[in-house]
Order: structure tokens, then C-alpha cells, then sequence
């Protein structure tokens, strides 16, 4: 090669090496500003920023000091460096690069991951510390309801009335916290097994036989209270609406014959008086309950209530709830006739009440009228669906969810009324008060006048072969204690209107409500056990009469079951002997008192 050639030669390769050098250094450059986020026209400007930043931070100087770059800078010019070395290192030193980024997202990742934790943590704490407070609240409650009950046995005093008072002295001392009482939750989880178990132990036949006394009861009576109730107020009240004045008397027009029962069966009143406060309470809510849904519904829209649609929204609403209810019923007929675990069957048996009423509110029916619907039809196959080991064991768990339930509820009714008096003010709270008794008043008034109307259409008019005697009538006109769904539903009047507004007259309807509770049900609660014992009633020909028969029956399959013996076991024949005599003398002296029902048994 001449040396010519050769200078040319190396000229060409320099100019070739200094191509490629470009070349790479613009792959490079290109990689940079993927990656790193470097763009080639930034490289001047993007150290001294950072300079800046780290002077700003104390760590630029030391680190220039020390003979060192920023880390930054160190690990661009590390990265430009790998990238030069060629395209296989510049994809080798793209992939680290790739690599640290990721690295450094997962350390954020796991950062943010860790605060959300640590909320996590936080809040699951906070709702473990409210269970916790909530299970002590629901301890202490049923600790003092059982207590309460002892004393009122002991006194002599209906429970709902002793409990009542003692929810409104210890909302009275201070520093006990305020129980709020969702309403929803009483409508739904309180209301449905109550009426669902008085139901299923309601006799059918007196039931059907004093039909016609417990439609009048549950429905003309409630109906006529309610419209009284809604007059007074707008006579005394002229700024009160029509629709929140109906609502206010659907509000206090049911009563609650929890009271009256326990003070009757304890005095042992006809059992026609206990059939007729039962069957009243198994309807009149659904009744109630049904014009409070069209007043309020009414107050919401601000539209007029129209007579005649509230009795078409009536009859639409019980035809749902009955048939839900018998389809429920039937349903639960068929499953139970198939079980034979008793703790399977109870189970059941609890969640047969809901299983009626959620459906009925779902298809705009009356969940109440379904769930009673669904008690009176499964109580009277009650022989059919289940035996004797679960009827034992079902009447004593439904009876200790009752009684746990209305104590309960009643203990709150009293804690909130001492807690709404504290809040308002004093000459407010005295003339809503005031309301309060002239509407217990007259609510008294039309029950006794309605009740000793139907007693004397039922012997002049009718002349029914039955009818109400005066004492009868005296004590189911004194036994109209309000409670449970009153409560329920003056707290379930809506706060706000759909335009934002407040519901009109809200709070002076819920005062208004708490003093009728208080007085019908402590008024008339502890004159009741008076009034009882003053009219001499005591003592049930009719239920004297079915013992006596029931009596009857079993002394006669027990005779017939000492006649199976005697052929089974013909060596013991003077024992046997011995037994049939002693049953054949009871069952002459059942049919002497079966014949004089004045006599009592010995």
C-alpha cells in the first residue's frame, strides 16, 4: 500500500469511526430521553437545576467537596457512558435503567401500599371499638330490664309501665349518653316477630268467632281515631298541614295490648277480653300504619289526601300482605312437614316472620298484615308441622325473644323521651305537653264511645247471642295504652323534604307522640289492675269449659292405654286394676263439673 493510499486510508477511517460515534451517540440520545428522561438540547441546563436543588439541600457541596458528582449526574454520565460502548451495551445499560425505574415505582408502590394499611388498621380499630361499645350498651340494657321485670312482678306493676318509668329516670342522671333508636330497626327487626308469634298462639276459633269485634276494633276504631286526632290538631294547630295532621293521628291511633295482656292474664280476666285485645293488636298496626304511609307520603309530595284514595291505598295493601302472607305460610308448611332437627325447625320458625313481611313491603303491601297472616295460618297446623320436643322448645325460645324485645324497646322509649325533654325548650316542651294530653283525652273518649256503641248495637240491634256485658266493655275501653309502633313511627317521620326543606312540625309531632305513650301507658296501666278488681271480673266459663274437655280427652286414651297393658301385662292385673278405677273416678268428677261449670275444681 503507498503511503498516499495509506494516509487516505486512515483519514477515511477516522471519518468512518467518527460516523459511528454519532450514530451512537444519537441511539443514545434517544435511549436517554426514553428512560432517563434526558433530552440531548436539556444536558446543559439539567445539571446546574440540580446543582441548585442539592445546594439548596446541603448535599451538592459536601458531595463536591468530597470529590464527588450528585448522584444524579453520577448516574446519567454512568448511563450515557454504558450507552456509548455500543448498540449491545447501550440495550444492556437501557434494560438497568428500565430495571432501576421500575425498582424505584415498586419502593413507591409499596409506600403508598403501607399508608393505605395503616388506614385500613385504623378504621377496622375504630369499628372494633364501636362493637365493643355497642355490646356493653346492649349488656347493660338487658341487665337492667331484667332487674326492672323482677321489681314490677314484685310490686304487682306491669313490666312495660316499670320499665318505661326506669328508662326515664336513667335518662335523667348525668353523663348517661343519649341512645339513639333507629326506627327502621324496630319496624323491621322488632315488629314482625312480635305480631308474628301473637298470631301463630291466637286461638283460630275464638279468633273467628270475634271476628267481627276485632275488625270493628282494628279498623273503624283506628280509622275514627286517626281523623279525631287529625281534627283536634288542626283546630288547636291552624299552621299544621291536613297531611302531617293525619300522620300525627295515624301515629298515636294503634294501641299496644302488651300492658294490657300481662295485667289481664295476671288478674285472670274472661279470656274473651285477652282474644279481643290480641286479635285488635294483630290488625289495627297494619291499619295505622297504612295511613301514616299516605299521609306521609302526602306531606312529601305537598299534595291533598283524598278520602277515597286512602281507602282504595287500603284495601290494595291489605289484599298484598294476605296474600303474601298465605303464600308464606304455605311455603313454610310444606318445608317443616320435611324437617325433623328440632334446632333446624326453631330456626325456622324465627325466620318465617321476616320471610312474610319483607316481600309484602317489597310489593307494596302491609308486611304486618303478612306476617299475621302467616302466624294465624301455620299456628293453626301447628300439630301437623312439628312435634312436641319442638313445640316445647320453640314456645320457650319465642317467648324469651318477646319478652327481650318489649323490654327492650320499652327501656328506650323512656331514654329517649328524658332525652328529647332535655333538649327543648321549656315553654315549647310544656304547650306541645299540653297537646299532648288534650289528644290522650280524646283518644280515650272515642274508644269508650266506640266500644260501648258496638256493645249496644250488638243487644238492641243485632241482638247477638254473645254480646259485650257493660264490665267487658268497661275494661276494653280502659285498655288502649299506646307503645311499640307509635314510637317506631314518630320516629320514622322524615327530617327533610325532597327540596331540602325541614318536614314540617317534625319535632313537636314526636313530643306530642312521647306523651301520649307516657300517658296512656302509665295512666291507664296502673289503673287498669284497679278497674279490673273493682267490676269483679274473674274467672272464664269458657275457658273452665275447654280445660275440662281437654281433661277428658286424656283421661280417656289413658284408659285406653291401661286396657293395652292389661293384655300385655296380665300378672300385674291388680295394679292395673288400681289405675283404671282412680281414672275412672276422675273422669266421673270432670263430667259433674263438666255439668255445673259454677264449681271449681278440686
Amino acid at each position: 500500500m503507498l503511503p498516499g493510499d495509506r494516509q487516505r486510508h486512515r483519514g477515511g477511517a477516522r471519518r468512518t469511526g467518527r460516523a459511528a460515534r454519532a450514530q451512537r451517540d444519537d441511539a443514545g440520545h434517544q435511549l436517554r430521553e426514553l428512560f432517563l428522561g434526558d433530552h440531548p438540547h436539556e444536558r446543559r441546563a439539567r445539571p446546574a437545576r440540580e446543582d441548585d436543588r442539592r445546594a439548596r439541600g446541603g448535599r451538592g457541596p459536601r458531595a463536591r467537596a468530597h470529590g464527588c458528582e450528585p448522584v444524579a449526574r453520577r448516574d446519567r454520565a454512568l448511563a450515557a457512558h454504558r450507552l456509548r460502548q455500543g448498540s449491545g451495551a447501550g440495550e444492556a445499560g437501557a434494560r438497568g435503567a428500565a430495571l432501576a425505574l421500575r425498582r424505584r415505582e415498586g419502593r413507591e408502590d409499596h409506600a403508598r401500599e403501607g399508608s393505605a394499611s395503616r388506614s385500613r388498621s385504623a378504621a377496622d380499630d375504630e369499628r372494633r371499638r364501636a362493637g365493643l361499645i355497642a355490646a356493653e350498651v346492649l349488656l347493660l340494657l338487658l341487665i337492667v330490664v331484667a332487674t326492672l321485670v323482677t321489681a314490677s312482678r314484685r310490686l304487682h306493676i306491669p313490666y312495660p309501665v316499670l320499665l318505661l318509668v326506669g328508662g326515664l329516670l336513667l335518662g335523667s342522671i348525668p353523663g348517661v349518653p343519649r341512645f339513639e333508636v333507629d326506627p327502621d330497626t324496630i319496624l323491621l327487626l322488632v315488629l314482625p316477630p312480635i305480631v308474628y308469634v301473637a298470631a301463630f298462639l291466637t286461638p283460630i276459633r275464638s279468633f273467628r268467632n270475634e271476628l267481627g269485634n276485632i275488625v270493628s276494633l282494628a279498623i273503624g276504631l283506628v280509622l275514627a281515631s286517626t281523623f279525631v286526632v287529625a281534627g283536634l290538631a288542626l283546630a288547636i294547630v291552624p299552621a299544621i298541614t291536613l297531611p302531617v295532621a293525619l300522620a300525627l293521628g295515624a301515629i298515636v291511633s294503634p294501641p299496644d295490648e302488651v300492658a294490657a295482656t300481662a295485667v289481664a292474664e295476671r288478674l285472670a280476666v274472661p279470656r274473651r277480653i285477652i282474644g279481643l285485645l290480641e286479635g285488635e293488636s294483630l290488625l289495627n298496626d297494619a291499619t295505622a300504619l297504612t295511613v301514616y304511609r299516605v299521609a306521609v307520603a302526602a306531606a312529601l309530595a305537598a299534595t291533598p289526601v283524598l278520602t277515597f284514595g286512602l281507602l282504595g291505598r287500603f284495601a290494595v295493601v291489605s289484599v298484598i300482605g294476605v296474600a303474601v302472607g298465605l303464600f308464606v305460610g304455605w311455603v313454610i308448611t310444606i318445608v317443616r312437614t320435611r324437617l325433623t332437627d328440632v334446632p333446624v325447625e326453631i330456626t325456622v320458625s324465627l325466620l318465617t316472620p321476616y320471610a312474610a313481611y319483607l316481600p309484602a313491603e317489597l310489593l307494596g303491601g302491609s308486611g304486618v298484615l303478612a306476617a299475621v297472616t302467616a302466624g294465624l295460618y301455620l299456628g293453626r297446623r301447628s300439630s301437623q308441622i312439628m312435634g312436641s320436643d319442638a313445640r316445647l322448645a320453640g314456645r320457650a325460645v319465642w317467648e324469651m325473644l318477646v319478652f327481650l324485645l318489649n323490654g327492650v324497646v320499652f327501656l328506650l322509649i323512656g331514654l329517649e323521651i328524658s332525652a328529647l325533654t332535655n333538649q327543648m325548650d321549656r315553654a315549647t316542651l310544656f304547650e306541645l305537653a299540653g297537646l299532648g294530653v288534650l289528644i290522650s283525652i280524646a283518644l280515650i273518649a272515642v274508644r269508650a264511645i266506640w266500644i260501648f256503641g258496638m256493645a249496644a248495637w250488638q243487644r238492641i240491634v243485632k241482638r247477638a247471642r254473645q254480646p259485650l256485658t257493660i264490665s267487658e266493655a268497661t275494661v276494653l275501653s280502659w285498655a288502649g295504652m299506646r307503645g311499640v309502633v307509635s314510637l317506631a313511627a314518630a320516629l320514622a317521620v322524615p327530617t327533610t323534604l325532597p327540596g331540602g326543606a325541614a318536614f314540617p312540625a317534625r319535632d313537636p309531632l314526636v313530643v306530642v307522640t312521647f306523651t301520649v305513650i307516657l300517658i296512656t301507658l302509665v295512666g291507664q296501666g296502673l289503673t287498669l289492675p284497679l278497674l279490673i278488681r273493682a267490676l269483679h271480673l274473674g274467672g272464664d266459663e269458657d275457658t273452665r269449659h275447654e280445660e275440662s274437655h281437654a281433661r277428658q280427652k286424656l283421661i280417656g286414651e289413658a284408659l285406653r292405654r291401661i286396657d293395652e297393658l292389661e293384655t300385655k301385662w296380665p300378672d300385674h292385673k291388680p295394679l292395673i286394676d288400681q289405675l283404671r278405677s282412680s281414672y275412672q273416678h276422675r273422669a266421673e268428677h270432670e263430667e259433674q263439673l263438666h255439668e255445673a261449670p259454677g264449681n271449681e275444681a278440686e
